[in-house]
């Protein structure tokens, strides 16, 4: 039996975690050759929620927003030139849908990362400690590999409310979305399903188990906190805020504020694409024309308990707005609850180094770094109470990586964008009033 692997080689950068944005910043980092860069994922493979890989599910950014584009847009890991390279970009150009199927979008990942040779799978990091002049990363395996920085890619973990947490941990078809696919044959054998959840998410199980009912017959219900079903904001404006300068007045604001903030926004990322509504609503409305549909749509309502029974499950709800208490039973339930970020174990040996606000949260500094010396650990997708809710979205992946790979490398190898939108965020400095001015004399 062959001893574990133990490197005395010091890499310039290791990345933990491999999801898009951390196999984005590898591409980028590919070909700058001053770089040596190591990236080790836990999985034999990529593969990007496939829990939630429904055939006709598409991204909700275009294909701009791939893993390199926006930041390298002649890169050849860009999604055209997948597309190009697989023999399917003139498909994609007679479709005129500027949004790539999830499916498509993972093959393009794969596809990405087969080509790089910094990237390891199968490799699951347990620990991360520092020997005083560099860190030392091991695996499950046992392997050792030193680097003088790290990037986490860690990404987010499924959130359950804990008035559900006992019914999904126990057996049952109670489940997080990010396990539907897996149990989807599970739940349609059931007499009742209800999912739970205000986002896309939430909205594409359920379309998905509308379309199945028919052959199943069930009784299927969708429940939201939110007081209504509200679509994704996507206007041109709206968008702006997904810009660098708006980030950076976001990271501006107290933590409070920007805790409160991000509560309010959830409309600008946590809604659902209209197509999606739409379809639904047309479900429903074919549906109805032969009989009323076997199904209950409700907002305003909060879960707030979770019995497992013998024949599934009583929710205790409460209607928000309303003000009262009711209940439902279920036989399966599916929890649309999103995601959340938190600090992985491994760092446990080190977070002495990193620098944590009074939550326990990365304190993440304008270029993502969150040591204490501002120049040696990174997040990706970490940072949404520092930088705002454009912290898990694909477009803004290539400009955070161009922003990292710029403060190792003490230079732009691909440039950073400092102004996007046409407004403007805080008040302008040509407006301010200055010590000892009147609002006259400002005019």
């Amino acid at each position: 039996m062959n001893a574990p692997h133990t490197s005395a080689r010091v890499h310039d950068l290791i990345g933990i975690g491999l999801g898009p944005f951390n196999l984005g910043l590898a591409a980028l980092a590919d070909p700058i050759d001053e770089l040596d860069c190591l990236f080790l994922e836990g999985r034999d493979r990529f593969d990007w929620h496939p829990g939630m890989m429904l055939d006709e599910a598409t991204l909700q950014v275009p294909f701009l927003a791939d893993l390199v584009t926006m930041a390298d847009p002649t890169s050849r890991f860009s999604f055209l030139n997948f597309l190009k390279q697989t023999g399917r970009i003139y498909p994609f150009y007679i479709r005129e849908n500027f949004l790539p199927h999830r499916r498509e979008y993972n093959q393009y990942c794969q596809w990405v990362a087969e080509r790089l040779d910094s990237i390891r799978f199968g490799q699951h990091v347990t620990s991360v400690e520092h020997d005083g002049e560099t860190y030392v990363v091991t695996t499950a395996s046992g392997e050792t590999h030193r680097t003088k920085r790290l990037v986490l890619g860690t990404g987010t973990s499924p959130r359950v409310p804990e008035c559900a947490a006992e019914a999904v941990a126990a057996e049952g078809p109670a489940l997080h979305s990010s396990e539907y696919l897996a149990r989807r044959d599970e739940l349609v054998s059931r007499r009742s399903i209800t999912v739970v959840g205000s986002g896309q998410s939430a909205a594409e199980v359920y379309l998905d188990l509308l379309n199945a009912q028919p052959d199943h017959d069930y009784q299927l219900a969708w429940l939201t906190r939110s007081p209504r079903f509200f679509s994704m904001e996507y206007t041109k404006l709206t968008l702006e805020l997904t810009s660098p300068e708006y980030s950076a007045y976001f990271q501006s604001l107290p933590t409070e504020k920007r805790d409160r903030l991000l509560k309010s926004q959830q409309s600008l990322y946590k809604g659902i694409s209209g197509d999606t509504i739409d379809a639904i609503h047309e479900a429903l409305y074919t549906r109805s024309i032969g009989a009323p549909a076997e199904t209950t749509l409700l907002s305003n309502t909060e879960v707030r308990g979770v019995t497992r029974t013998d024949g599934g499950y009583d929710l205790a709800l409460h209607h928000v707005e309303q003000e009262e208490d009711y209940a439902m039973e279920t036989e399966a339930l599916v929890l649309a609850t999103g995601y959340r970020a938190g600090l992985p174990a491994f760092l446990e040996p080190v977070r002495d180094r990193l620098r944590l606000d009074e939550q326990g949260r990365y304190a993440a500094s304008p270029t993502f770094s969150v040591d204490t010396a501002d120049r040696e650990i990174w997040v990706q997708n970490g940072e949404e109470h520092t930088h705002g809710f454009v912290a898990p979205d694909l477009g803004m992946g290539a400009y955070r990586s161009s922003v990292i790979l710029a403060a190792i490398l003490g230079r732009e190898p691909y440039p950073v964008e400092k102004r996007v939108a046409f407004q403007e965020f805080g008040v302008p400095d040509r407006f301010k009033i200055q010590p000892g001015q009147t609002t006259e004399e400002n005019r």
